[in-house]
């Protein structure tokens, strides 16, 4: 009689029933290895960890760190079709040239452990061979201190947003852990800058392309950890779509925000403008420089727009003409479904009826000065101005307190009017506050602020962290050295002690504040 050798499905087959087999019994059970690899990819930094599940719903989980007892862990990764789905994972928050030893975890009803394996990161280092900026990639130079070491920092890495230099080749997007080593790094390229990179639900991160100084050039573009281009979007396409909308907006570029909503939604700040004649102050026609707020679908159509043009009065102009409002950062309030959105150059953040896509876009109320709340104590000088990045702490039904960096410029002192920065008067100065704020009396009280005695007339950020402590940045602090910036975790406290403080070289940093990990629901 002739034998016969089982074919290879055959002996899958059997696999899988041995699989599912000892499944069963509900506890650890006998896995018959899968095949594993790890290899290299475009980043230095990033690994991709390879290996096949045995069914559907079975998930698998990587953990690193440079010796066995690891320490960091990836997201699980789970498989959406039957048994022997290969499935990738990027390993990612590695510093560079080092080995890196790291197992996968599989659950699939019981659990089994890969062997260890190691992986070498490269160097970060990339050569252009023509163009603007050619040459190596140039890193900013960053110094972490602790000046208290009683106090302990909030966990977490740290995401910096860098306005790069000119036209240099620097990097600009990385995250760093909170000794100030760089664990992981996008280069969007010679002469251009991250404005901003923010990360996505997805593990992705979006990051919004500029090139040169404001008013560049710029895409939107979705990349996956190891820098793989997942989609982008450009201001034409936008125009496209809100042509084929109805909307008359016409936007010039993106600029300063995009806000990633749990829908798929993308939500960006626009450039537009309009020609005005005779305005008080300019006579003439004059071209002014407004914002439109844009939400695009997943399929990247326009869903609602919003324009500044429709809802403000340009003859108010507190920081002058042609740049009118000068929008900057864009929240979306959960509770009722509405925006925030931050104009600098009117020293205001807007609340806007969104409602999820279904609003009319009417101002509901305007925080600032000269705005819709009125200020517990009465004292301007207690307001932001030239403000960035409110950031919601907590949302109770028509409360809400709410982080805002107060970068400070032209600061209203008193009653009479008198302006920071002027002759006769105090300097100007930056600060993170806190302000509670009352929607239903229309009321704003500043219940907290620290004022570390800088001065930076641009950018910056602020949150809470989960420990308590307040988190900001300064972008531009230091006059001798207008490429340095400055982060600063400081106690809740009425006498605010600094807690980390990381100070860089070689970038301005238009964003940079804390967040869990690389990976969603994941912290280290």
């Amino acid at each position: 009689m002739k034998i016969r050798r089982p074919g290879m499905w055959f002996a899958f087959f059997a696999w899988t029933l041995l699989t599912l087999g000892t499944l069963a019994c509900g506890s650890g059970y006998n896995y018959p290895n899968p095949e594993t690899s790890i290899s290299a990819t475009q980043n230095p930094l990033v690994a991709q960890y390879t290996l096949t599940l045995p069914r559907k719903n079975s998930s698998a989980w990587v953990e690193f760190g440079q010796d066995t007892t690891y320490g960091r862990q990836t997201s699980a990764t789970t498989a959406t079709t039957g048994f022997g789905q290969t499935v990738s994972i990027f390993v990612a928050g590695m510093q560079p040239s080092t080995t890196y030893h790291m197992r996968a975890h599989v659950d699939a009803g019981g659990t089994w452990v890969d062997q260890d394996h190691t992986f070498t990161t490269g160097a970060i280092t990339q050569k252009l061979t023509s163009g603007v900026g050619s040459g190596s990639l140039t890193l900013p130079t960053l110094t972490v201190t602790r000046p208290n070491p009683s106090l302990t920092a909030s966990s977490g890495v740290e995401l910096l947003s860098l306005l790069t230099p000119g036209n240099d080749h620097t990097l600009g997007a990385l995250v760093t852990d909170l000794t100030g080593n760089i664990i992981w790094y996008y280069d969007v390229g010679a002469g251009k800058s991250p404005f901003p990179i923010k990360p996505l639900p997805n593990g992705h991160f979006v990051v919004l392309v500029l090139t040169g100084t404001l008013g560049g050039a710029t895409i939107l573009r979705e990349i996956d950890l190891a820098g793989n281009t997942i989609r982008e979007i450009t201001p034409a396409q936008v125009n496209q779509s809100l042509q084929a909308k109805g909307y008359s907006i016409v936007i010039g570029g993106f600029h300063h925000d995009v806000l990633p909503l749990s829908n798929g939604h993308w939500i960006l700040l626009a450039a537009e403008g309009a020609n005005f004649t005779d305005l008080p102050g300019y006579p003439g026609t004059l071209y002014v420089n407004a914002d439109a707020v844009i939400d695009l679908d997943p399929a990247g159509k326009v869903a609602w727009a919003w324009s500044t043009l429709d809802h403000l009065d340009v003859k108010r102009h507190p920081f002058g003409l042609p740049d009118w409002t000068h929008g900057n950062a864009l929240v979306y309030t959960p509770n009722d479904g509405n925006l925030l959105l931050s104009m600098r150059n009117q020293c205001w953040i807007l609340k806007i009826d969104y409602e999820n896509g279904k609003g009319s876009g009417d101002i509901l109320w305007r925080l600032g000065e000269g705005g819709d709340l009125a200020l517990a104590g009465g004292d301007p000088s207690e307001w932001f101005y030239g403000q960035h990045f409110p950031f919601p702490i907590s949302i109770k039904g028509s409360q809400m307190t709410l982080a805002v960096f107060d970068d400070g410029n032209n600061r209203i002192l008193d009653d009479r009017g008198d302006i920071c920065g002027t002759p006769g008067n105090a300097q100007c100065q930056s600060r993170g506050t806190i302000y509670q704020i009352e929607e239903s009396t229309r009321t704003a009280t500043l219940q907290w602020h620290d004022s570390p005695g800088l001065f930076t007339f641009w950018g910056g950020s602020i949150g809470q962290l989960t420990n308590g402590d307040v988190e900001f940045a300064l972008s531009q602090p230091f006059f001798q050295d207008p490429t340095s910036s400055q982060v600063m975790e400081v106690t809740q406290s009425a006498d605010p002690e600094v807690v980390w403080q990381m100070v860089m070289q070689g970038g301005n940093a238009y964003r940079a504040y804390r967040i869990p990990s690389l990976y969603p629901g994941v912290n280290w």
